[in-house]
């Protein structure tokens, strides 16, 4: 019981860091769209928005393809 609780506290508390950095990386690419890509549509806001959908779901992609990558070849390695 006890090591379970244990178990159970890292995965919340690294979900919690996760939340964390997420919220970061999800105000740094919103500065760089807004500084550098929001001039070209000065007067459209919906281009803008659609231009940060797509920039975060890239990496969102890229970020989830390479950790699970990772975490196979953790998992080929261990056996």
């Amino acid at each position: 019981m006890r090591q379970e609780l244990l178990s159970q506290m890292i995965t919340l508390s690294t979900s919690g860091f996760g939340l964390v950095a997420a919220l970061a990386w999800n105000d740094a690419i919103k500065g760089f769209v807004e500084q550098y890509i929001q001039p070209y549509f000065p007067n459209s806001v919906i281009w803008y928005r659609f231009i940060y959908a797509i920039l975060i779901t890239i990496f969102a992609v890229l970020i989830t393809y390479n950790l699970s990558k990772i975490s196979a070849k953790l998992g080929t390695d261990s056996e």
